[in-house]
Formats: structure tokens, sequence, C-alpha cells
């Protein structure tokens, strides 16, 4: 027999991409999962392969170094009988010179880049030739897999979603903003294995770097690592107050995709600037990239306890006044990551959702990363695992204990105490509603599990519970309270005894940071005494001018009201305080002609100006992954007046169908970090 020549080869990548999932990356490249088989042709020259004269065997390697006893490199034959626990390969179907086989890796095989090379040899003459390269990632759908997610809409959502929603706000008025993860456009898939690849671990020990490649907590760490700049070349550069101008304003990021670019176009040089949410989204992005099914989540009332000792001191002044940076803070929202996974490193079951922050805040092993830490373990108060339990497990645990320093000098500790970890938030899966995850991390506030909780945590619970008994305070907020109008914040008092109480009020405003830092004063009252009959309850009111707010209220749009009310009877101070979202104007999505794949549409985007003075410098920036390529940005020309509309369209052709989201940001002089988003169904284009 001959020499057997191998003339041309097909790696399929139409095929295989919609097999695999990935079609939709765009990259001519072969992309694959792991544990799941993928089909190529092999083409010979002159002759076709005989079974029994012919040997055929592949070899694949990853990384700089590859060694078999790493698991960066294998070299197996054809086989009819493959093993799971190794790469094979198998003759699919034969016809004349023509061959197809299929290969498939072990599930545990490490992600990355791949170089295939095929061997064949004929009694003593062999050749090797090149195949090519395909890259091999995680796979959700593979029982085996260490990312095995059972629920089909959940991979849907948690793998395969380009566009999701991520909630702000404040506990008691929870909004949304749309976010274009993109973990397919172009680019991205290369981008992501960059970053694995400018790692520090790595350029310290690239072959036990690959070689760790195949374990979702090792690769989650790393992430969790290079989404912040802090110790490495990672992607973003975290800045949480002004001056923004030589970079762009956390809020006004829409998507992933254009921070990922710009990291790789500028040589890894870190973006300007992110915040929490900023830091998560990316995360999310590159998680699921990489096919981790992963999810963003908001902890509203999130602490930073800097000593582990659970409790939050908080010290305000009798006259409303409170620190302006405390040493240790309460976020309004904080959002991080959560990613599924299996922890085989954790004796016991601590499989599932495991919580990853990206956002510099403290050291872990010596870097500004945090997680994977199971989110079981949160619950249950685990705090010896890894990895950084304790600091999450504050975050949602955390009690604030509220100290009014009197005019003396002395410090009277109030009578109520608020909690942190509220209202734990992330999007439906298929659907863009909220989901509350709160019983995911914590037992419900004062029950019995809760207690054995913090028994087994080593901490004791220091909070007062309110009783039912007695005078209570809490700040409502009346309705329009939207940027550029004056709204009304009330003191509550309610007397829930069967005497009448006299008491002091007094209310005072300043506008804040999401991360708690406050800013000037913009309302304060007199202090005014009320009385309250049994069983009744009785308001002070406090006008919050738009005049008065405007110049300092920061693009969080957020105002810390603190009431006070001193019982003259007993010299309880009671306080409250609440963060009252101050509403932005509404952009509105108006979607003409007929939503088709292929088939161009016309987006008619406008938003009224609601303030009292004219806009300049307006910016639209719209994406959206599958309806237009890349990012929009559309620059007005004229100032908008006052109550006038900003408006323009923008031409669409949909390269995919399905449910897509169109998503918009609004930049101007006096109004930032605007967004809107719309829901468009395009249906296939006809065959």
């Amino acid at each position: 027999f001959t020499e057997l020549v191998l003339d041309t080869w097909d790696l399929q990548l139409e095929r295989n991409g919609q097999e695999h999932r990935t079609a939709d990356m765009g990259c001519q490249q072969l992309v694959v999962r792991r544990g799941q088989p993928f089909t190529i042709t092999l083409c010979f020259s002159g002759r076709g392969y005989e079974e029994g004269v012919d040997k055929i065997a592949f070899n694949v390697e990853t990384g700089p170094c590859p060694d078999e006893t790493s698991g960066t490199r294998c070299h197996f034959v054809m086989t009819d009988c493959p093993e799971e626990s190794c790469w094979s390969a198998v003759v699919q179907q034969q016809d004349g010179e023509s061959l197809s086989v299929s290969l498939c890796s072990p599930p545990n095989a490490c992600v990355g880049r791949y170089i295939l090379t095929l061997e064949t040899s004929t009694g003593y003459q062999g050749s090797s030739f090149h195949i090519g390269d395909f890259i091999l990632l995680f796979n959700a759908w593979h029982p085996e897999d260490s990312v095995f997610l059972r629920d089909e809409d959940e991979r849907r959502e948690y793998v395969l979603s380009q566009q999701g929603l991520i909630y702000q706000g404040s506990a008691k008025y929870i909004t949304s903003i749309p976010w274009n993860f993109g973990q397919f456009e172009d680019g991205i898939l290369a981008i992501c294995l960059n970053m694995l690849d400018v790692n520090p671990k790595h350029l310290r020990d690239q072959n036990w770097d690959c070689s760790r490649r195949n374990d979702p907590v090792y690769i989650g760490r790393v992430v969790s690592a290079m989404v912040n700049c802090n110790d490495d070349k990672g992607v973003l550069w975290g800045q949480w107050f002004p001056p923004y101008e030589d970079g762009m304003h956390p809020l006004s990021w829409i998507g992933s995709v254009d921070i990922l670019k710009r990291w790789q176009k500028f040589g890894c040089e870190p973006v300007k600037y992110g915040q929490c949410w900023v830091f998560a989204a990316v995360a999310c992005t590159v998680m699921r990239c990489l096919g981790i099914p992963t999810r963003v989540v908001t902890n509203y009332d999130s602490a930073h306890d800097k000593n582990a000792n659970l409790v939050i001191d908080r010290y305000i002044y009798e006259t409303g006044e409170q620190d302006q940076q405390p040493k240790e803070g309460i976020w309004n929202y904080h959002c991080w990551v959560e990613s599924w996974m299996a922890r085989p490193d954790l004796a016991g079951d601590y499989d599932g959702w495991q919580a990853l922050d990206p956002t510099p805040q403290e050291k872990s092993e010596g870097v500004f990363c945090c997680g994977p830490a199971p989110v079981k373990a949160i619950k249950e108060g685990d705090m010896q695992l890894k990895y950084d339990i304790p600091f999450i497990f504050a975050e949602v645990n955390a009690d604030v204990v509220y100290w009014v320093v009197q005019q003396n000098g002395m410090k009277k500790q109030s009578i109520q105490s608020s909690h942190v970890g509220k209202n734990i938030s992330t999007k439906s899966v298929g659907k863009d509603s909220r989901e509350d995850i709160t019983h995911n991390y914590k037992y419900p506030e004062g029950s019995e599990e809760e207690r054995k909780v913090f028994a087994k945590a080593e901490r004791e619970k220091k909070s007062i519970h309110e009783e039912d008994e007695g005078l209570h305070l809490k700040i409502k907020v009346s309705e329009g309270a939207n940027k550029g109008c004056d709204f009304d914040v009330f003191a509550v008092v309610n007397n829930n005894t069967d005497v009448g109480h006299v008491c002091t009020v007094r209310l005072c405003a300043r506008t804040t940071t999401y991360n708690g830092i406050v800013g000037p004063q913009c309302g304060l009252t007199d202090s005014t005494d009320i009385e309250i009959e049994p069983r009744s309850e009785k308001s002070v009111p406090m006008r919050i001018l738009y005049e008065q707010y405007k110049d300092n209220l920061t693009q969080d749009n957020l105002i810390k009201v603190v009431a006070l009310a001193t019982d003259h009877q007993t010299g309880d101070i009671l306080l409250a305080v609440r963060n009252i979202y101050v509403e932005n104007p509404k952009i509105k999505i108006r979607i003409l002609g007929e939503p088709m794949q292929k088939r161009k549409l016309v987006a008619e985007i406008s938003l009224v100006n609601p303030l009292e003075v004219p806009l300049n410098n307006c910016v639209f920036t719209v994406e959206g992954t599958g309806l237009i390529s890349g990012q929009q940005i559309k620059e007005l020309e004229e100032s908008v007046e006052p109550q006038a509309e900003a408006k323009f369209r923008l031409d669409l052709v949909p390269q995919q169908s399905g449910l897509l989201k169109l998503m918009v940001d609004f930049e101007s002089d006096k109004l930032q970090g605007v967004k809107g988003y719309r829901n468009v169904i395009i249906a296939p284009q006809p065959m």
C-alpha cells in the first residue's frame, strides 16, 4: 500500500457550531464544548483510508508547554469503543477518499485554545499534518461537566442570553437598567482567552496555569481578579467620585463589549471607569463566554464590614447630620455575580451557585478578588470554607446600629436598628421581571434557623428588634419624586400605646452616592413638637426643592433622608433613614416596520427634557446584539429646550431572529446616565 496522504480537511464550522451552541460567536474558528463529540472530515489523496492497514492518530495540545501529565496534551488513536474519561476519535462515515471522524474531549478537559494534528502511518511510512486550531469551552449541557445545569431554560438564560437587566435604585424603590453582555459578539471570545493569558498566575507559571483551566473554581477566581486592575493588567479602573472626564462615567456604559474591546485595543491598559455593577456585568460576560452559567445579583443595603464583627456603627448628630465618609460603609446596593459549578474541593454539599465579586474591596490571599463562595455556605454560616465567606456573610447579615450624638457629646443608641441584605435580586429566567433570591442567602429575620446560623458563625447578634408596642418612626415619600421637580417627604410617628405622647421631630436631607458617601445638604426642618394620640399617627413634612438638590445630585440620583424623633416622656430617640431615588425621564423607543430577520427596520428614539434649562451636548448611545452592529452614537447638533423633545431615527437590519433588546443611553451636560430599552420580537427570514 502507498502512504496515506491527507489532501484537504473540513472542520465543519457551521454544523459543529450549531450542535455546540457556539454558532453565534461569529468567529471563523471551530469552537466546541467539552465532553460533546464534534465532527471533522478528512479527504485523502490517491486512495482512501483502509482499516487494518492504515493507522490514524490525533494530538491535541493547549498552552505554551503542552504536557500529558498535566492534561495539556493528549495523543489518541481511532477506536471503536471510546472512553468518556479521555480524548477519543471514532470513524463516523467513509465515502471513497473522504472520512468523517467524530472527536470528543473528556468532560473535565482544560478549556482554551488547542492545536489539532493528525498522524498517519502505513507500514513503515508515516506523516504528520497540522489540521488547525480550535477552542474548547465549559459545557453546561453535559451531566459530567462540573458546570452542568439541569434546566434548559436556565442554560439559555445564564449561558446563551447576551442581554439582560441589572437592578439598581434603593431597597424601597428598585429600578433596573438594561445591559448588553454580548459574549458571542465578534472578537469577545479571543479577548476573554487573552485575559486568562495575561493574568499574573499565568505569567508566573504558564504550564501550571493552563493545567488548572479545567476547573471553574480556578477560572472564577482568576476572572474575579482580572476584571479589576488593582493587582494586574486588569480590565476596569474603579472610581467612586469625580472627576471622570478622562474616561467614561460608570453610569454611561450600557454593555460589556465596548469595555472589553477598549481594553484589548489599548494593550490591556485599564478602562476608566467602573463601579460595582460594571465590574459584575463584565465578569458575567467573560464567564458566560467561557461557558460557565452566570448571573448578576444586586444586594440592597449592603454592608462593608472591615472588622468582621457583623455590626456597623453609624453616628448621627441631633441635627440630623451624619459622618460623610464613615470607616465602615452601607452601600445603597452592591452587585456581584453568581456562577453555577460543582465544589469537589469542599467536603459537603456546596455545589450550585457560587458568589464571585470582582469589585476591588478587600484582598483575598493577597489579591483583590472575592470568591467563589458557595451561597449555601453563606446561608449556613460556614465561615471556614473557601473562599471569602466571612466578607460576603457580613454584606448580607451585619446589623446597623445608629448612635445619636447629643450636644454634650454623649452618645445614645437609637432604639431602632436596621438590617442589611435586603431584596437580593436578579433577572428572572426568560422574562424581564425581578426574582428575589434573598432566601438563598439567609433565613428569615428572627427565625430559629437564623439564630442557629449566627451561633455557628461564632457571632452574637446584637440587633434590637422592634416591638409592636411603643412609638415607631418611618419616612414616606410623595408621588412625583422626578428629576427637575420639587417633592415632599414625611416623618411619620406611629403611637401603638394606650397613652398620648409628645415628640420633637426633625428631618434632614443630603445627596448621597450608591456606596453611601453623603454630599451637601438639600433639605432641613426646624425642630417641631407634635402630640400623638393613643393608637394613632402624625406626620411632619419636609419639602425638597429642585433648586436645592440640582447642583449636588450625583448620577446615582439618590437623596438620603434622616428623621429623628425624641420622646419627651422617656427621652428615647427614634431614628429612621431612607434613600430616595429621584427618577430620570423615560426614553421612548418606537419600532417602525415589520420586525423580520435581514429586513430593514427603523427605531425612533426620543426623550423629553424635564428641566427648566436647555440640555446641551446631547448624545444617544445605542447597542443591541443581533439588531445593530457594534455601538451607534448619535450626537444632537442643537440644544434641547425645556419640555422639548430630543429625537432621532436609527436604521436597523436584524441579523438574528427571536426576542432581542434595543438598549439606549442618554447623556447631556445636565442629565446623565438615562437608560431605556425596548424588546423586539424578530421573525425568522422566510425560507
